[in-house]
């Protein structure tokens, strides 16, 4: 986990780029450094989010076929050894419910045994926050004790007041992990919470520490995008 923000210095999230693509845990890149994961419902607006938190509009490609995305998907951010990682969207695509159940085996086994994840980004619609797949999200991340930070997102389609009354509703129903997760709203289209999103990723990758081991290590990643067909 990352150490004080005295420790840490700010990354350039605008430098992300595509990195590689991973079917399973097995395929991922080299297992040193850190990574921030993203996670949530298919229609939660992950993609739109990291395009904002990137400054970019189709670093994480938008379908519109929801769930249409079935891999790990990494981003690397300026240096080789911290990446923004795109986990397969869940809940509302429209595939066999086998597919269903191997996406969560390889999450849960993400989640549980990935050794440079420092810290998993949950993205909820602020408007139906704290789903069945949501719950089961926090249920893995509890287990590993992996610090969680909830965006709900899509704020910008309510009121200030309701948006506010839902992010109170999701601060009770998780007070007993406090410790564990912090919430805050996010709208990808007005841009509004990026900056505190990006002081939370700062927490937990821009620590230099982080960097042990990364030159020593074996570098097989390569830079093809799957998506260019």
């Amino acid at each position: 986990m990352a150490e004080s923000a005295t420790s840490t210095h700010k990354l350039h999230y605008r430098q992300a780029r595509f990195l590689i693509s991973a079917a399973t845990l097995a395929q991922c890149p080299t297992d040193v450094g850190a990574e921030v994961a993203f996670a949530g419902r298919s229609n939660a607006g992950k993609s739109s989010a990291i395009n904002a938190l990137t400054s970019q509009k189709a670093l994480a490609r938008i379908s519109k076929t929801p769930g249409r995305t079935q891999l790990i998907n990494y981003f690397t951010i300026g240096e080789t050894g911290r990446h923004l990682v795109d986990l397969p969207g869940y809940g509302y695509a429209k595939v066999p419910e086998k597919v269903k159940r191997e996406w969560q085996t390889h999450l849960s086994n993400y989640l549980r045994n990935r050794q440079a994840l420092r810290g998993l980004v949950l993205l909820m619609d602020v408007r139906h926050p704290l789903s069945e797949f949501d719950q089961m999200m926090l249920g893995w991340a509890n287990e590993a004790r992996m610090p969680v930070h909830i965006l709900l997102t899509k704020s910008d389609k309510l009121k200030r007041g309701p948006a506010a009354a839902s992010l109170q509703k999701v601060r009770h129903a998780l007070k007993e992990w406090e410790d564990l997760v912090s919430v805050q709203l996010f709208s990808s289209l007005k841009y509004d919470g990026v900056e505190q999103a990006h002081a939370k990723l700062d927490e937990w990758l821009a620590d230099p520490s982080v960097m042990d081991g990364v030159n020593d290590a074996v570098d097989a990643e390569t830079v093809e995008d799957p998506f260019d067909d």
